[in-house]
């Protein structure tokens, strides 16, 4: 799931070596956490959440073949 993700966002992004992608679980999820740079959120994110909506999507979908639960957060650098 991590290797979907960091594909998606890589090819969306125009700083593409700035996209991190860290990886945990819990008892009932997998949780990726996504960083771009300050300057890419805005592809990642997309109009009214349209990208990164998509993007879960494709990672729920994958996810549910294997039937396990993954949830993609989108963090913001302060």
């Amino acid at each position: 799931m991590k290797e979907l993700v960091q594909y998606l966002a890589r090819s969306l992004v125009s700083n593409p070596d700035a996209v991190e992608i860290k990886e945990s679980a819990n008892d009932s999820a997998q949780v990726l956490e996504l960083k771009v740079a300050k300057e890419d959120l805005g592809r990642i994110i997309g109009r009214q959440g349209r990208t990164v909506k998509s993007i879960r999507t494709l990672l729920n979908t994958a996810a549910s073949r294997d039937n396990r639960r993954v949830v993609l957060e989108i963090v913001e650098e302060s």
